[in-house]
């Protein structure tokens, strides 16, 4: 056993803060020269940017759905013994979704913390401080901490509301000029926002006036080994795109292809980047229907995949990859653009979210574990080689393939199954 402090930071519902509160915590204590690695609860991609900032380390996904259990033990392992403080983010209410944020806090004994949005109340704050903390039996709960607070007499009447005994953390005010902006998907990526560094400082000093520097008291953590991974990519190189329009990367995606072997080529196709040398491609997903007119101009990009696929090499499009894939893609505002033309059809940009939830998908390759979270609708003729499915069962997400292409919006969590990763980029 590793013992090292840690928190899981949790809310009554989606939309209190939880990234805001998480972020200041982890530019708090990083700023006291301590190790923090952040975790976040489910199959987020833009928060991790955010704490990967505020920490100054790398943070990953936990989900014992889409991840696992085991996975969630050995990276909570490895970083028990590479830090001073483990933070972790839940994911929309503390006991939402099957599992939920308290799932994870009860299985590895991570003490919680109730962060709850009290701009719109005051002694209210300990009756859902009491609700949070007593309403599964066994919960670890170690206190609350109140975020948009109006003053220092509103943060009184809210620490004076607290059942007797219950953890203080402080209080962060309402502060417009540190909140993170967001868009469709939630918030803006890291490198989108301006000034980040310094709105994290503000929220840092903010919760400084009321909180404690103090680290939360050790628990211990299972000296779990991480798996043996078989080096089945050595020498292949693989093209990665990564930008403003291509940004949706799990961290330990990255991770199971290195420890793969394969050589990791990142390019930038909103840079103008030409397409490396490279064994294989993975288009992640993103925002390309933000950077229409930029990637349309971008025919010498698909023209070098059209070749690389008529070649019978491998590419992998995910989501916002997969879009940009078709002929055509129409944005919000109707606006149509021309894309790679590989896949027949387009993807048009709805109002409404069009599919969200984990995914498992039985291709010929292997089982893969993912998730889908997008807004637009793809109209293709094109009949999907398998349909992923939900996790109770139901159809979910197509999954196309053309030669060695395969497409669809189900972002995969290569961990998972990393052989099966290893037979898509061979």
């Amino acid at each position: 056993m590793t013992a090292c402090p840690a928190l899981l930071i949790a809310a009554a519902s989606s939309g209190q803060g939880k990234t805001t509160v998480t972020a200041a915590l982890a530019r708090l204590h990083a700023r006291q020269g301590r190790r923090v690695t952040v975790f976040k609860c489910g199959p987020d991609f833009l928060d991790p940017q955010i704490h990967a900032v505020a920490s100054g380390r790398p943070c990953q996904n936990l989900d014992l759905g889409m991840c696992g259990e085991g996975d969630a033990s050995w990276r909570l392992s490895r970083a028990a013994r590479d830090s001073d403080l483990i933070l972790v983010e839940g994911v929309m209410g503390l006991f939402d979704g099957t599992p939920s944020a308290a799932d994870i806090a009860c299985r590895f004994d991570i003490p919680v913390m109730a962060m709850i949005d009290a701009g719109a109340m005051a002694q209210t704050f300990g009756a859902v401080a009491h609700g949070l903390a007593t309403y599964r039996p066994g919960l670890p709960f170690a206190g609350v901490l109140a975020n948009r607070v109006g003053s220092a007499h509103h943060t009184e009447l809210l620490r004076d509301s607290r059942p007797a005994g219950m953890g203080w953390f402080g209080a962060l005010p309402r502060n417009p000029e540190a909140a993170l902006p967001e868009r469709h998907l939630g918030l803006l990526q890291a490198a989108e926002i301006d000034d980040l560094e310094g709105r994290l400082d503000r929220l840092a000093d903010a919760l400084a006036a009321t909180a404690t520097v103090d680290l939360p008291a050790p628990i211990a953590f299972a000296d779990t080994p991480p798996p043996t991974i078989a080096p089945l990519l050595a020498g292949r190189r693989i093209a990665i795109a990564r930008d403003a329009a291509y940004g949706f990367i799990y961290p330990a995606n990255l991770e199971t292809l290195s420890s793969l072997g394969a050589e990791l080529r990142f390019f930038s196709p909103l840079a103008g980047d030409p397409l490396p040398d490279c064994d294989a491609i993975w288009l992640p997903g993103g925002y390309p229907e933000l950077h229409g007119a930029t990637l349309s101009a971008r025919d010498d990009l698909w023209s070098a995949l059209h070749a690389h696929v008529a070649a019978g090499k491998p590419l992998l499009a995910e989501c916002g990859g997969m879009m940009s894939l078709f002929a055509e893609v129409t944005d919000k505002t109707g606006a149509s653009h021309r894309f790679a033309g590989l896949l027949p059809g387009r993807a048009v940009m709805q109002q409404r979210l069009a599919a969200l939830g984990t995914q498992f998908a039985e291709l010929p390759e292997g089982r893969l574990a993912g998730h889908t979270f997008h807004y637009s609708q793809s109209e293709t003729p094109l009949l999907p080689l398998v349909r992923a499915k939900t996790a109770d069962g139901r159809d979910g997400e197509a999954i196309f393939r053309q030669q060695r292409l395969t497409a669809s919006y189900v972002h995969f969590y290569f961990p998972s199954n990393p052989a099966a990763v290893a037979a898509l980029f061979r």
